[in-house]
């Protein structure tokens, strides 16, 4: 089968399933792996910085040696079998229906008016403390969720698999777990997940601009505010400490005429982010549907550019 149908494919079967807990993933296994490797690394070799260059080389060799192994080994039965498993290793990695069902759950108790359930919803989602956020607060977090996720959970696997096929969508995987697993500026993992860290801001950095000006023609074609979106990107795209999340988050912010960022607390510690967008509307629960709406749309678009890309170069380079 043609890797284009097997991207589509395993696009449409994100949509239709997300990702089911019964389900072995992909993702999970990475995490488990990395931090078993870490104890052996940190105590085998002195230097922080080392050992999680080290560790970060491991899993993702982990990774693309099983993902490589499991389609050979399925071709060797039948080429039909290879494509199933290279279908299923994609689908895997994309990240669309869970982040629809996460944020609408979100979305769901704040207008059911249960502050305390949309508070539980947004904490399995983001990584600020949640306890006391306002209603506006938990939408804003939901909302920074989705414009994040876009990139990373979305469009950044589908740059991969489209680049470099399922083995290059797994890779992608392992380096984002990765970065979710190691890459906190904390006393504990500053030096030792800064490979973790970096190799996350490269791996995101062409995704995250080919991305953020889709944002703005998604929100072209759902009524929103394009000329908004990419007047926002230009101007507050580079303001978070991110080199990549800030762009998806203006993009959003300015499609929806909406601010976002500013004071959060980690840990019970203060962190103040800077402003993107202009709060031209209060932010609220409905903010979150209009999010999903621009991620679903946006994730149409990156496909079809990114495919049509592919033939492109497939049929005349």
């Amino acid at each position: 089968m043609n890797l284009t149908y097997q991207i589509i494919a395993a696009v449409a079967l994100d949509l239709l399933l997300g990702d089911p807990r019964w389900l072995p993933h992909p993702a999970r296994g990475i995490g488990r792996l990395a931090q078993w490797l870490e104890q052996s690394t940190r105590h085998l070799i002195r230097s922080q910085r080392a050992a999680g260059i080290v560790t970060v080389l491991l899993v993702i060799v982990t990774a693309v040696a099983s993902a490589w192994g499991a389609i050979y080994l399925a071709g060797l039965c039948h080429p039909l079998a290879a494509d199933i498993v290279s279908i299923i290793v994609i689908y895997t990695t994309i990240a669309a229906r869970d982040l629809v069902r996460h944020s609408c759950a979100v979305f769901r108790a704040l207008t059911a008016g249960d502050l305390e359930q949309a508070r539980r919803r947004v904490a399995e989602i983001v990584g600020r403390d949640t306890a006391n956020l306002d209603e506006a607060g938990v939408a804003r977090a939901a909302v920074e969720c989705v414009a994040e996720s876009t990139v990373d959970g979305v469009t950044a696997p589908l740059f991969f698999a489209i680049v470099a096929g399922p083995v290059g969508a797994i890779v992608y995987r392992a380096i984002n777990t990765l970065d979710s697993t190691f890459g906190y500026t904390t006393d504990r993992y500053i030096r030792f997940g800064w490979a973790a860290a970096k190799l996350d801001d490269l791996a995101n950095y062409l995704p995250a601009r080919i991305t953020a000006p889709l944002i703005g023609l998604a929100a072209a074609l759902l009524g929103r505010h394009p000329m908004q979106s990419w007047r926002i990107l230009r101007r507050d795209g580079r303001k978070h400490e991110s080199p990549n999340a800030g762009l998806p988050e203006a993009a959003l912010a300015g499609a929806l005429g909406i601010r976002l960022g500013g004071l959060n607390y980690y840990g019970g510690e203060p962190l103040a982010k800077p402003a993107i967008g202009e709060p031209l509307v209060p932010i609220q629960a409905e903010h979150i549907l209009a999010a999903n709406a621009v991620m679903l749309v946006t994730l149409a678009l990156f496909l079809a550019l990114g495919l049509a890309v592919r033939f492109y170069v497939v049929q005349y380079m």
